[in-house]
């Protein structure tokens, strides 16, 4: 059983609507709302099958009728008072028990099972799906100095942790003694833990002192009860939940007092057995307590032979699918691990220095160490994903294409003529159709002609084959190319412009090897990102020698963009598409980082000689591949900094939609807002389709992007911009993944 007194999130006017309790169900994940009058006084109930059914046998349902049309006014109910029990009995009716006071206001809603989507924590949720709430333990390591204490919270901080936590006891209500450390009746242990108690407890007034500093610092405090008055003054501060210490789990009278808060209780486990564990999960269920319990070896510094860290997963299995873990061992492996096995509270003592007095300080992170640890943490909870499919990494595809292999034609083979095994090889790069589908092809007739070397692609084995045509686009248009496909692609279609993709080797070519007339296309220059040496172009570095080579790499860009207007005379100023750099390795760059690096990028630009061309820096997602890994990019992320940049230096962008939805996604911002501010900014789109914060170049509507809410902003804010499809491989297969790409657009631009 569980009773949440958070009932703000049920309630409803009597006088809402249908509408109203729909969207009110939806956040309380489709159950149920409670209807009270002006009073508050609880009147009816209405569930999500309610709801249902009087939809179903309405002929014409009015979503703005009144929710009492379909209340339940005759429903089951507890008073708040009412024993554990009796309320558990009813339960086995419904789903849902209110439970009212004297006056008929809801005081709590009982359910049968704790929420799924876990508690709520100050603004922490805390459940399968989210990630894990790092507490950092300063308990008494503060060894009674209010200024050390407030060091250890600075440096919790700076470190990652969500919350910091401290202890409150009142050592003559919690020891038989009244907490005397000179009791020479004492057991050496419980003197030398007297004695510390003793020297180093903060008092009632600097904690509260401590708890407001936390506050002011923007981190969330909590704090142990050790003893009912400690309880009741934490209650009287409003602490927002509590942690149970492992000496206390099994103190029922303390953890009824807890319960009987409705506060979340953290519990730890040390030095309980699985007998007790179920029992104490038995006792806080019958409380309908929200509690999470936390694996646990209470030992100073913990052996790690005695963990047992797989027993987290029974506890899972005990204690409302939710679990956490509370480490005294050295290091930080072991709580990683913890992540990794799902947990989701992680508890680690934190410290300044290790040698100082007190068995905590030994068992406790320093603050690096800490930090260390948020870092591995963070990292292990992205590397998890879902486990509901295995899909390909934008990583994955790049290198699949230089290091897999195709399915080649070893021959000529002529349309229609049936394909053998002696007709075929298989062959890097892994541009074509993977070895794994060779049966498909065997027996079946060829659906276009093939010479030697030429790569089957998925296509050759499918139902439906996209082929170029014309298209219709009010704006000019255009598709990737290389230089020795260029002829072949544009020949196919009615396009008004091409847009070289240009490898450093390209920069090298004699363009009359492959222009040899005027053309009466324009056509723009997408610059490479990679040049030799394995430098990867960023004119925002802070090292000047790499910088000025980056500068270099550009001119030369721009050099051959001069040349290649000689074949395209109607190109007055050809744009040149370009990531500028801006990327770091280990993390992203602050507020202030970022704009220093973008006076860097005013400074570094301001030195190219750019007559006849203009430079129109690309959007870019928070994770690029580049050739030498996924990086973290900064520059022409964000849509304020670039509507920003754009104003104050006179540039345009070339807006990738597939790059800034991902960016979007990532900083939980809205693609559309994204758009509106930039889009009279664009130059020139990008347009391809993505997925969450990684899957990039996805062929339109294939991901989450909504191109026809889009197209009427981009069509009102910049109606003469060009556009390219922008699809991963998209060029390859006679540039199938462009045509599919055209055709989607063509009904929504």
């Amino acid at each position: 059983m569980y009773i949440d007194k958070e009932v703000d999130k049920f309630l409803m006017h009597k006088d809402s609507s249908v509408l109203d309790a729909l969207k009110k169900i939806e956040t309380t994940h489709g159950r149920i709302v409670f209807i009270v009058s002006d009073k508050n006084k609880l009147e009816g109930v209405v569930t999500n099958g309610d709801i249902i059914r009087w939809l179903v046998q309405s002929e014409t349902p009015n979503l703005f009728a009144n929710i009492m049309d379909m209340a339940n006014k005759s429903f089951i109910s507890s008073h708040k008072d009412d024993t554990s029990s009796s309320i558990a009995e009813k339960l086995k009716k419904v789903l849902f028990v209110p439970l009212i006071d004297e006056d008929f206001h809801l005081y709590a809603v009982a359910s049968s099972h704790s929420p799924k989507e876990g508690f709520k924590i100050g603004s922490f949720q805390i459940g399968p799906n989210s990630p894990s709430f790092i507490i950092s333990e300063i308990g008494n390591n503060h060894n009674g100095d209010i200024e050390l204490a407030k060091q250890l919270v600075d440096a919790s901080i700076a470190a990652g942790a969500d919350c910091v936590k401290f202890q409150m006891r009142q050592l003559k209500h919690l020891y038989h003694n009244a907490g005397n450390s000179n009791d020479a009746s004492e057991n050496l242990g419980s003197q030398y833990t007297l004695d510390l108690l003793s020297k180093f407890q903060l008092s009632n007034e600097e904690l509260v002192e401590m708890f407001d500093y936390c506050k002011q610092k923007g981190i969330l405090p909590l704090c142990t009860p050790w003893d009912l008055v400690s309880l009741g003054l934490l209650e009287e501060y409003g602490m927002p939940a509590y942690k149970i210490a492992s000496a206390d789990f099994t103190n029922l009278e303390l953890l009824s007092a807890v319960a009987k808060t409705g506060k979340v209780m953290i519990c730890s486990t040390g030095m309980s057995t699985e007998k007790e564990i179920k029992s104490i999960a038995s006792f806080l269920n019958e409380k309908g307590a929200a509690f999470i319990f936390l694996h646990c070896n209470s030992t100073y510094p913990a052996p790690f032979s005695d963990i047992n860290l797989n027993y987290m997963n029974k506890i899972q299995t005990l204690a409302n699918g939710i679990v956490g873990y509370s480490g005294h061992e050295r290091g930080i492996n072991v709580s990683i691990a913890a992540v990794a096995m799902g947990a989701k509270v992680i508890e680690r003592h934190i410290t300044l220095d290790k040698s100082m007095e007190g068995n905590d300080h030994k068992a406790s992170l320093l603050p690096e160490e800490f930090k260390e640890m948020v870092k591995g943490i963070k990292e292990v909870e992205e590397s998890l994903g879902s486990g509901d499919s295995r899909t390909l990494s934008q990583g994955e595809m790049m290198n699949r294409v230089s290091l897999a292999k195709s399915i080649i034609a070893l021959k000529p083979i002529k349309k229609g003529e049936i394909i053998q095994e002696e007709m075929l090889s298989i062959k890097s790069p892994g541009k074509g159709l993977q070895p794994i589908y060779m049966d498909e092809l065997l027996g079946t007739p060829a659906k276009r002609s093939f010479q030697a070397g030429d790569f089957f692609y998925p296509r050759d084995i499918e139902e439906e084959v996209v082929l170029a045509r014309d298209y219709r686009f009010n704006r000019p248009w255009g598709i990737p190319v290389r230089y020795h496909d260029f002829e072949k692609l544009a020949n196919k279609t009615n396009l008004t412009l091409v847009e070289f993709h240009l490898s450093y080797k390209d920069l090298d070519l004699d363009l009359s090897s492959f222009f040899d007339k005027e053309y009466s296309l324009d056509f723009v220059v997408h610059s490479p990102e990679l040049f030799e040496n394995d430098h990867t172009l960023d004119l925002c570095s802070l090292d000047v020698e790499y910088r000025t080579n980056s500068i270099k790499e550009l001119q030369r860009v721009i050099n051959i963009t001069r040349a290649l207007k000689n074949y395209f005379p109607s190109t007055k100023k050809p744009l040149i598409v370009t990531n500028v750099g801006g990327f770091t390795s280990d993390g992203f760059l602050t507020k202030t980082e970022r704009q220093n690096r973008y006076e860097i990028l005013v400074e570094s630009l301001a030195q190219l000689d750019t007559k006849g061309v203009e430079i129109i820096p690309q959007t870019m997602p928070p994770f690029p591949w580049h050739f030498g890994g996924q990086q973290y990019h900064n520059l022409f992320v964000h849509a304020d900094e670039i509507v920003d940049f754009c104003k104050k230096n006179k540039y345009r962008i070339c807006l990738d939609t597939s790059h800034s939805k991902l960016a979007t996604n990532y900083y939980q911002k809205s693609f559309y807002q994204f758009m509106e501010k930039t889009a009279e900014y664009s130059a020139h789109y990008h347009f391809a389709d993505s997925k969450g914060t990684g899957g990039e170049g996805l062929q339109i509507n294939d991901g989450e992007i909504d191109f026809r809410s889009i197209a009427t902003l981009v069509n009102e804010k910049s109606p003469n911009s060009s556009f390219i499809p922008e699809i991963w491989q998209g060029h390859e297969n006679d540039g199938e993944g462009g045509w599919i790409a055209l055709e989607r657009l063509e009904v929504i631009l």
